[in-house]
């Protein structure tokens, strides 16, 4: 079963719906219990770093999120993928430290937020597709970087270090592609 945290900040019903279209059994839960019990984790987010942590904190979830990170296979998809690393500009304060890596504003001269297609660069041929983004905040990160994509500048698009991977791009909401790729991440990733 996968357990998709459910913190007041995420496109739950269309990353549930993906789920349930590749075969998962999926739980929507912010229960301590229920996230002991599932056998995968997935962080969503669509939002605010700030409001995020504040949201995780009061539901006082990140001490389990902490440990449980330690022994599940463990996906963050677009804000959940910035909330593992250490730190945010966006409200200046600390994610969940699981991965090395800063959260930064865009400074692009094209539109932000970056909003669309954009193709992934990647060493695994499976990645390199047209997937679907929307942030203005970005990873800065030079470890476990598995694909980028280039906005005017690097994003950084896949993390990966052993259970933990991280998701800039919506892979609901990128076809078959994208339906692919998260399909890759819960059968345990992309490192070869």
């Amino acid at each position: 079963m996968i357990a998709i945290v459910d913190y007041g900040l995420g496109n739950i019903a269309n990353l549930s719906n993906a789920l349930h279209f590749l075969g998962y059994e999926v739980l929507v839960t912010n229960k301590i219990s229920d996230l002991e019990a599932a056998d995968q984790i997935i962080l969503p987010g669509v939002g605010h770093f700030k409001d995020a942590m504040a949201h995780l904190n009061d539901l006082k979830l990140v001490p389990e999120l902490v440990k449980l990170k330690e022994t599940k296979p463990f996906i963050g998809i677009c804000l959940g993928m910035q909330l593992l690393f250490e730190h945010s500009e966006e409200g200046d304060v600390d994610g969940l430290n699981f991965l090395p890596g800063q959260v930064k504003k865009m400074t692009c001269q094209l539109p932000v937020p970056h909003l669309g297609w954009n193709k992934l660069n990647a060493s695994l041929p499976s990645l390199e597709e047209d997937v679907y983004f929307i942030h203005s905040y970005k990873v800065q990160t030079d470890e476990n970087v598995v694909a980028k994509a280039n906005y005017e500048e690097d994003v950084v698009a896949i993390v990966q270090k052993d259970n933990i991977i991280g998701i800039q791009f919506h892979p609901e909401k990128s076809g078959d592609k994208g339906l692919q790729i998260l399909n890759q991440a819960l059968k345990g990733g992309f490192n070869q």
